[in-house]
């Protein structure tokens, strides 16, 4: 039996931008669930969750960490009946890092999204917000730091409603901002909430709200209350004839709407001042879904084709998806994964279905941050870690051997920035190959390729600080000392036009020969879809055994294209002609012919350079707008929009820029703002490069 009610299984991550208090956040939340014994502050180095040395150097989170709780929610009448179990998962805000956000929430049944007081919805909430809704992840928000200089609730919450979603609701208001933030008025139950003890940990609450607030309490409650009953028809005629809902209805509703994706509560408080965390935990607990209550899982069934659902239940076939890997010091290989369904015992056998190998699972250990507690079997609904699996990445589908089947994986967004690495003496050279394999494992954005021509190592990332922090944990996890090269930018190329070209590879010069013919046409595609092979051969022109040749032939040559030597993409290729002969043709001759084919026809097709284009967001003091976008303009920045941040006095430019013209931008803007403007950037697509600048590169390339 289960060890734990499934409907008590809360598995949810905390999200939000770079410093908004996300993993403070998290570290008051394993303090009053009592896991940590001590709150570790990110200022001071000392967290639980961010345990890698870098981590805790740069105050950043890296990797994602799984750590269970308990909770009980701050009014239970019945203490252990209402007893719940956290899985909390801790996710990056940074963009390099968007890999972390993306298979986090993959595996996540709800969230709680972080908001700064200060600045509201900042670019990372945005994109963060955008992948939950892809994932159809219920959330709460919680607007935090309002304790900070320059802290509006008000003005932080406009802007979730303008830039992330018209359903996000108020279920609580402040009472004060920055220095004179002293309590939270609860608008569900209407108790005035204040936080006393050392650390926040006792929690008043009292039916007294202040006088000065209770007008607008009132207002906020009624709104709140308009925003709930829309989802429920009984409800809102009861309330039309002036009954106003329970407080049970009241949450029954809001639960039935937060998870459907219909509504958003809005919870506010200060994480660094011990104020308002317990409020989102019981939030947790009475909005956030249990396994059973979020859709199914689909996947398909490698014996039959179909596509089957798996519920969270555990007399199901077992199935789950392993949504990290990490190399852990102590122990080797650790693989964290979700149980959709069924269960799993130690000692017993689970097959990933992408490579058809059965793994042996010889522990299962529930992790908190870097500590863990081995079990002996893990339930439906449920996330563990298990050690040593041979060969089991991001992505894959483990299930029960008997009933193999495929999950929906995770994307992995291309890389967009590469550099040359090389060991610094010989005994690093082996060192490095083993480390750069690790490391690619645990993080599918990060990719390692060979130079043809130089023979050089490339390794490739979501960004400068992404490559840097890989470089730096093979320096201290694996005691690999590297030089590298100047961060190089991933162009790429395509076709604007649609071409045809014959490929014709023939050696015959008596004995066995070699024979092979095809035909190609390409085509453009859409931006961002990739690359498309179709067979059209006709009346067996050529016998289908050497179709595949040609496939991974053209497959090959689009690695290198024809302006500058750079991977294409966006383009279908259909296969229509050719001919054999019938004891010359070899794999080996179509695969060639394939590979001349797609050069020739890439050739007539009118091909162009791509380059990575930026979104990048700059915030800046109102005296250096005027310079901050004439740089940007001189960096071919194109500026979609500048609006005021607050009533401080900052501008936000919003602006799309070549990567290749970002490289040392963090410099130019301290020196020209003094010090005082900062920015962020993420991917955001490809372009083609302008005609001049293409040359440029092509000549340097070549």
């Amino acid at each position: 039996m289960a060890d734990y009610p499934i409907n008590k299984i809360r598995n949810i991550g905390i999200i939000a931008h770079i410093d908004a208090g996300k993993t403070t956040t998290t570290e008051r939340v394993l303090f009053y669930t009592g896991i940590s014994h001590k709150i570790g502050e990110v200022h001071e180095g000392e967290t639980v969750m961010d345990w890698m040395e870098q981590e805790r150097e740069r105050g950043i989170t890296i990797t994602s960490a799984a750590t269970t709780a308990f909770w009980i929610p701050t009014d239970a009448t019945d203490r252990e009946e209402e007893k719940l179990k956290l899985n909390i998962i801790d996710t990056p805000g940074h963009i390099d890092f968007t890999i972390e956000v993306k298979r986090s929430l993959r595996v996540l049944d709800g969230a709680v999204v972080v908001f700064d007081g200060v600045a509201g919805v900042e670019p990372q909430s945005e994109t963060n917000w955008r992948y939950a809704d892809d994932y159809h992840v219920p959330r709460i928000c919680f607007i935090n730091k309002l304790d900070r200089l320059g802290a509006s609730f008000d003005r932080s919450y406009q802007t979730i409603l303008e830039r992330l979603s018209p359903n996000a609701v108020r279920f609580q208001i402040n009472d004060g901002a920055e220095e004179q933030f002293k309590g939270i008025v609860d608008l569900m139950t209407m108790e005035y909430v204040t936080f006393s003890g050392d650390k926040g940990e006792i929690v008043n609450k009292t039916k007294d709200i202040p006088e000065y607030l209770k007008a607008e309490a009132e207002k906020a409650r009624g709104e709140m209350i308009e925003k709930i009953v829309e989802h429920d028809d009984e409800a809102m005629s009861a309330y039309l004839e002036g009954n106003e809902p329970d407080l049970a209805t009241l949450r029954r509703i809001t639960r039935q709407a937060v998870v459907n994706d219909k509504m958003y509560p809005v919870f506010c408080g200060s994480a660094l001042k011990n104020k308002g965390v317990q409020l989102v935990l019981d939030a947790v607990a009475y909005y956030l879904p249990s396994p059973p209550e979020v859709p199914p899982i689909k996947g398909i069934d490698q014996l039959t084709g179909e596509e089957i659902e798996g519920h969270a239940d555990e007399s199901e076939p077992f199935r789950a998806l392993a949504f990290k890997t990490a190399t852990d010091p102590y122990v080797g290989s650790l693989t964290f994964f979700r149980v959709y369904s069924g269960k799993l015992a130690t000692g017993s056998y689970a097959l990933n279905t992408r490579t058809g190998n059965q793994e042996r699972i010889s522990r299962i250990v529930q992790m908190h941050a870097d500590e863990r507690k081995e079990i002996k079997e893990i339930y439906a609904g449920n996330i563990a870690a298990t050690v040593g699996l041979k060969d089991t990445k991001t992505g894959d589908t483990l299930c029960d051997p008997d009933h193999p089947v495929v999950l929906e994986g995770i994307d992995a967004p291309e890389p967009v920035i590469s550099m040359r690495i090389e060991p610094k003496t010989k005994a690093d050279q082996e060192k490095m190959g083993v480390a750069l394999r690790k490391l690619a494992d645990e993080d599918p954005t990060f990719r390692i390729s060979t130079d043809q021509d130089s023979g050089e190592t490339i390794i490739a990332g979501m960004g400068e600080l992404h490559l840097e922090v890989l470089v730096d944990r093979m320096k201290r996890e694996f005691g690999v000392q590297a030089d590298t090269g100047r961060p190089q930018v991933s162009y790429k190329e395509s076709i604007t036009a649609t071409a045809e070209a014959e490929g014709k590879y023939v050696k015959q010069s008596g004995g066995r020969g070699q024979y092979g013919h095809c035909r190609l046409r390409v085509e453009p595609l859409e931006r961002g879809t990739g690359f498309e092979f179709v067979n059209g051969i006709k009346g067996g022109v050529i016998p289908n055994e050497f179709i595949p040749a040609v496939e991974k032939g053209v497959k090959e040559a689009m690695d290198e294209g024809v302006v500058a030597g750079f991977p294409l993409v966006d383009m279908k290729v259909t296969l229509y002609d050719g001919s054999y002969h019938d004891v010359d043709s070899s794999e080996i001759a179509f695969k060639v012919a394939g590979s001349m084919a797609l050069q020739e026809a890439v050739r007539r097709a009118t091909p162009q350079l791509l380059e990575p284009i930026m979104k990048v967001e700059v915030i800046v003091p109102d005296d250096f707008l005027g310079s901050t976008t004439g740089d940007l303009s001189g960096r071919r920045g194109q500026i979609m929009s500048v609006d005021d941040r607050g009533t401080l006095g900052l501008k936000v430019i919003d602006t799309r820029v070549p990567l290749s013209e970002m490289f040392g931008y963090a410099t130019s803007l301290r020196s020209f703002s003094e010090g005082r403007g900062n920015f962020t950037m993420e991917f955001s697509h490809f372009d083609p490069v302008p005609s001049n600048i293409a040359q440029q590169i092509a000549e340097g390339k070549k």
